[in-house]
C-alpha cells in the first residue's frame, strides 16, 4: 500500500470490532479523491492518483457500489464483515503480484457476505 495515496482511519477498526449486520456508508468524491464515511466520520480516503483510484475502485466493488463521479456520492449498506474485507483491500500493495490473489479472494468473500442486501 502506498500510504501517500490511501488512508484508513482507526474508526474503521472500531466499527469492525463490534459486529453489526448493517452499516450505512457514504462514498463521496471531490477534486482530491474518494472519501468513505459512516455517520459523517471518515473511514478511508483515496487520493485522486493512479494508485489511489485503483484501490478505490476495488473497495467500492467490495462494498457493492460504483465509485461516484466527482461532486456526487453513493450509499452502501454492508455488514462489518464486508467492511473488514474492504479495509483489507484498501491496504493491499498493488505493485506486488501476490496481492491480486488476496484481492480476488476478498472480493469474492465480500460479494458472498453482501448476499442480496439492497443498495440505497
Amino acid at each position: 500500500m502506498n500510504k501517500k495515496n490511501i488512508e484508513v482511519y482507526d474508526y474503521a477498526s472500531e466499527l469492525i470490532d463490534k459486529p453489526r449486520a448493517h452499516l450505512k456508508l457514504c462514498l463521496s468524491q471531490d477534486e482530491t479523491g474518494l472519501k468513505i464515511t459512516h455517520d459523517n466520520t471518515l473511514l478511508m480516503i483515496f487520493k485522486l492518483t493512479h494508485h489511489g483510484m485503483i484501490a478505490a475502485g476495488f473497495v467500492a466493488k467490495a462494498l457493492g457500489v460504483d465509485v461516484p463521479p466527482i461532486g456526487e456520492f453513493s450509499l452502501a449498506r454492508v455488514s462489518t464483515g464486508v467492511l473488514f474485507r474492504a479495509t483489507s483491500i484498501a491496504q493491499l500493495d498493488y505493485s506486488n503480484e501476490a496481492s491480486f490473489q488476496l484481492l480476488e479472494r476478498w472480493l469474492d468473500e465480500a460479494e458472498s457476505q453482501r448476499g442480496n442486501m439492497p443498495k440505497e
